[in-house]
Order: C-alpha cells, then structure tokens, then sequence
C-alpha cells in the first residue's frame, strides 16, 4: 500500500456492501503504523457507518484515539451535531445576509435552519471535510465514504456552495448599493468579512481536495457483474467532477478454483475488464478471507495480503447448477392488499435481486395486475440486475411488468417549473411595491439561483409523492421500490416530514405577508402538495398499504447494522413482516431469534454465469411457491 505514501488524503468509495470500511481503516492503521510521528484520522461520512463494528472499538462523533494507535484518531460524522456548530458560527451573517435578499424578517426567515433537509449529511460531511484539510490539524485523513451514488452527491456540492455563495454576494451586493446612493459611500461590514472568509475556505478545500498529488479517491469493488457496471459509471462520474481517482481495490477475490468453480470463472473475466477499465492506474486485489477481517489483529493482517495485478487467467465456464428452495417463502403480496414494498438494507446485499424478483414473481402469480419496480437510488443497478437500459420513463419488462429509475434530474426540473421559480419570486418580493429598483437589479436573479440547487436527497422525496400518486390512481396495482443503501433509506422514509416542515413554513411565511404577496393559486397548489405528502406519511405506517422488506447476509456488521434498522423501523411505524437472508447455506444460516418479528425467508446463494433475467427468474422461483404460482395462473386462465 505504499503507492500512496505520498498522498495526505484518501476517500474509499464505490457500490455498498464491497467492503469500504474494512478497507478504509486497514489502510488507516497501515498509515499510523507507518508514519508513528504524525496525526492520522479516520472518519466515516455514511450516516450508517460500520466503523465500531469493524475496528471493535467504540465509535463517537468526536475524533478518539485508538488504545494500540494512539497517533490514529477515529470519527463518525455527525451531520446534525455538526450542523448545530455551523449555525452557531454562521447563522447570525445568512440570516442578515437573507434578510438583505428578501422582503422578510431576519426572525422569519431563521426556522429555515431548523428544518430537517434531506442532503443535510452529505452537505455538513464536505464541509468538515474541507475544514479539516484547509486548517490541517491532522497530517493526513482517510475518509471511508458512502455508497457511490451519495459519494457522487457530496461531491457534486462543491458546485452547489459555489452557487450559494455567489447568491449571498448579490444580496450583499444589494445593501452596498442601496446603502451608498442614500449614504455617498460604503464601508465593508462584518458580513462582508464573512464572505471573503467563507470564500476563502472553500477555494482552499476545494484546490486541495482536486489537488492529484494530496488526494486520491480509491475505489473498492467486487468481482460481480452488477458492481463492475456501477463502478464503471462512477469512474465516469468523478472525473466529471475532476476527484483525483488513483486507483482500484477488488476485494474478496478467490485465489483457489476448485472452491467456488462457478464464481472464479466469473471472478476471472471481470478482473480482466477492472483492469481495462483502469488502464492508467493501479488495480489491487485482497483475498476472500475465511473469517471476517475484524479487530486490529486481522486488520493489520489483511494490509499485508494487498496485491496488485497487471494480467489475468481466464477459467473454464462451469457446470450450472441451481439450489434448492428453503422454506417459508414468501404470501402473495398483492392477495393480502399491499400496494407498496420498499427493500432496504445495507450496501451490497442483494436488495436490488431481491427487489427485481419480487417483481417479477407478483407479475407471474397476477397476470392482470399491472406491476412496476423502481429504483430510487442514485447509483442504479436495477438495469443492470435484468440486463437491460431502464432510464426515467417505464420499460417494459414483461407483459404487465415495467421497470424504471427515477432521474433526479429530471424530478428536479419539474419541481422547479412547478413551485420553486415562483417560490424564489415570492421570497425576493418581485412584483411587490416594495424596493422595486433594486430588487429587480439582484434579488429575483439570486433567489433563483439558490432554488435552481437542490441538496440531495429531494429528488427521493418527490420520487416517493409521484409513486404513491400512481397507485391512488389505480395505474399501478403494485411498486416495488429498489432503495438506497440503510442511512440514506432511513433519509428517505423521513422526508414526508422534512417536507412538510418546510411547506409549513412557507405557510406561515405568506400568511404574515399575504397583502404584498399575492399568489393565492401558488399557495393553492402548495396546500394541495402538503395534502400529498401527508397522505404519503400515512400510507407508509400503514401496514395493510406499505410492507418494508429487509436484506442481510451472515456478516457481522451486516447483520449489526440490520438490528439497528430494524429498531428503528418499528419506532417510525414502518412495518417490517420479512427478513430476507441472501446467499443462504446451512453452513452461514442467521439465528432468527435476532429478528424475533419477522419471518425469516432464505434465498441460496444463485449460480453466477447465467443471464441476469435467469437469475431473476430463479430467485423469484426460490422465494416463492411454484406451485402456487402455476395455481394462480391457471384459475385466471379459466375465468
């Protein structure tokens, strides 16, 4: 691992579940042992991080030096905690700076900074990122990050501060010219201090975090067909958002071919194409371990078994075979009345299989229903997991089955068609007798810019709305939604409340200034949006509409994250009647007692070089009846 001694900071990201975190912090112990004399820091930006469960030391939001490495320190960030200290340094200059940029109070506008925004982690996360590299209280940081899709969103808000920033310029810029035509002259104020500093920060974490020579984005893989295609777009995103790649991790590699014949062969071509994919970098690969790497002792080991390769082998395809079923499976979902299954869990499960063969198997079982499967995580794979190209609009998959993955981009766009260019024209007071002049010279044009950005996590959030719509309409009998990984998941399932907090204050904001306002019909269709995330919150605590299925494999910190989960579910009233084991033998089998609430259904582990329609095909045979599918089939036939 000393390819990247010289570097001071490295960020391990890539598709969940591939091994992130073990890798960060054997890698960050790698460091403290090589560098004795100076400051190592290990931080997590996932808000479900697994550090605690993969080091076996406690892990708090405040920086804790390890008892055998006392020069490494470890950190999970959090966001809510860190945003409590930003609005305590901060707050006082935006609500000034706000209050020059609209016709409100500085008081009005405050409860802003108390609503919960989704994006809120990413958000704090680069802000403490670039506090840390621009104060350089530490000598060197490694960041193991979130799934790929929100790494991607963290990094994208370098350029949604820059817009920011520039939005808080004009409304500075507004009080400079007002103040000097009444006064003759202007003077730099506090605020103007304020954002120079601002400024000046960011540019600085900005250059170092761009900078190839201090930092390195790592990315860890697996060999499977599904990470090997994300992986993919994510290289194509970071250079887009010129993040210094510096390399590729393949983790779980089998070294023996006689062990798992069916998954070397496919181990084998995919470790070719990771090193066609990487061809100017380096790709490492670390071994399958018998147990998982947990502790010091076998953290330390497995820096030691780092690898990198330059050529591969190819191996024989082998014989297929497919496992047996293992009992329970699962009921008929739609016979029971459920219209919304959400499959969640940590990275790297199989939510997406999962998912995709629910689907598929409730289109068999009611070939009068119309069935879609959605997947609402930035990083899709559910194209990927039946082998085909879904975008934003429904592809058809089979003859009542459509797929589809919702484009943020998309969903944002109408959304600020919809509600948020007027929103902003409100805010400014454009159209207002009130500081006509130099409103139309700044302010509109700011507000606009500020609502053009949108903190990640939105886009999920109207996704959910634009669901629940296609199922009171009756286009959808039923949705099957493919989720992001759990701390952004548990982002997702409370975002009807962020978003009628917010609605709530826009509310109050018009009724205090309804005379110079107006626009009685935009607050109409506000009213009428409210309406439908409040039926969207209670829609997902019904059990009877909404059922949360989760997905595990038998790994520690898997497994530890889940029980997490599933606490949490029950405390926000979301249902969860299963527990879904992937890659099940009765060598890994999970004691259920650990889920003593849910029925614990166990999907084998699928052969791997068969079509990915085969293997969604198969799965939705194991975990559900045949029997009772073949049944259901011939009863409507007869009709």
């Amino acid at each position: 691992m000393n390819y990247y001694d010289s570097l001071h900071l490295v960020m391990f990201s890539g598709k969940g579940g591939v091994g992130k975190t073990t890798i960060s912090c054997s890698f960050a112990r790698y460091w403290a042992r090589k560098f004795p004399q100076e400051k190592i820091l290990l931080i997590s930006t996932d808000p479900a991080h697994s550090l605690g469960d993969v080091l076996q030391s406690e892990v708090k939001d405040i920086a804790l030096p390890l008892t055998d490495l006392p020069n490494l320190s470890v950190q999970a960030l959090d966001a809510q905690k860190l945003l409590l200290e930003f609005k305590a340094k901060y707050s006082y200059f935006l609500e000034m700076l706000v209050e020059r940029g609209s016709l409100a109070d500085g008081g009005d506008l405050a409860p802003v900074w108390d609503l919960n925004w989704p994006g809120l982690n990413e958000l704090m996360g680069l802000l403490e990122i670039e506090r840390l590299l621009s104060e350089k209280k530490v000598d060197r940081v490694v960041i193991d990050m979130a799934p790929s899709g929100h790494t991607l969103n963290l990094l994208g808000l370098k350029d949604f501060l820059d817009v920011i920033l520039n939005s808080l310029e004009l409304f500075q810029e507004k009080h400079r010219v007002i103040t000097k035509t009444f006064t003759g002259s202007y003077t730099a104020d506090e605020v103007d201090n304020f954002l120079v500093e601002m400024k000046t920060e960011l540019a600085e974490g900005r250059r170092l975090l761009q900078d190839e020579k201090f930092t390195g984005c790592l990315v860890v893989g697996i060999s499977e067909p599904m990470c090997y295609l994300e992986t993919e777009r994510f290289l194509n995103s970071l250079e887009t958002l010129e993040v210094p790649y510096a390399g590729l991790f393949i983790n779980r590699v089998l070294l023996n071919s006689e062990l798992e014949p069916d998954r070397y062969a496919e181990q084998q071509n995919l470790l070719k194409k990771y090193l066609q994919l990487s061809p100017n970098h380096p790709v490492f690969i670390l071994p399958q371990q018998r147990v998982e790497p947990l502790g010091e002792v076998a953290l330390d080991s497995l820096a030691f078994q780092i690898k990198q390769i330059e050529s591969v082998e190819l191996a024989p395809p082998p014989f297929i075979q497919w496992p047996a079923k293992v009992l329970p499976s699962f009921h008929d979902f739609l016979n029971e009345g459920c219209q919304l299954i959400i499959v969640g869990g940590k990275g790297g499960v199989g939510k997406t299989t999962v998912g995709a063969a629910i689907a598929w198997a409730s289109s068999q079982q009611h070939p009068d229903k119309n069935i879609r499967v959605i997947s609402i995580d930035p990083a899709h794979s559910l194209g990927d997991a039946f082998g085909t190209n879904l975008g934003h609009e429904p592809v058809s998959l089979a003859s009542n089955l459509t797929g589809q993955e919702i484009d943020a981009h998309q969903v944002l766009e109408k959304f600020r068609v919809d509600y948020l260019w007027e929103l902003a024209d409100m805010i400014s007071g454009e159209g207002s007798q009130t500081d006509t002049t130099f409103n139309v010279a700044y302010v509109p044009e700011a507000w606009r810019q500020i609502m053009s950005q949108a903190l990640p996590g939105i886009d999920e959030m109207l996704a959910l709305i634009n669901v629940m719509d296609l199922l009171d309409s009756k286009q959808q009998d039923l949705i099957i939604l493919d989720t992001a990984p759990t701390g952004h998941l548990l982002e997702f399932l409370e975002m009807p409340s962020a978003l009628g907090d917010w609605l709530s204050w826009i509310f109050k904001l018009w009724i205090k200034y309804q005379d110079v306002l107006g626009r009685v019909d935009f607050l109409g269709r506000l009213r009428h949006l409210r309406q439908q995330v409040v039926q969207a919150q209670k829609k997902l605590k019904n059990s009877q509409h909404t059922q949360f299925i989760g997905v595990v494999q038998s790994e520690v910190a898997i497994i530890s994250e889940h029980i997490r989960l599933t606490e949490t579910l029950k405390n926000m009233g979301v249902n969860q009647r299963y527990v879904v084991q992937n890659r099940y033998s009765q060598e890994v089998e999970i004691d259920g007692s650990l889920f003593p609430e849910q029925t614990m259904i166990r999907l084998p582990s699928l052969p791997r070089s068969v079509e990915p329609i085969a293997r969604i095909q198969g799965a939705a045979n194991l975990l559900f009846e045949v029997e009772e599918l073949t049944k259901n089939k011939r009863g409507i036939g007869q009709k």
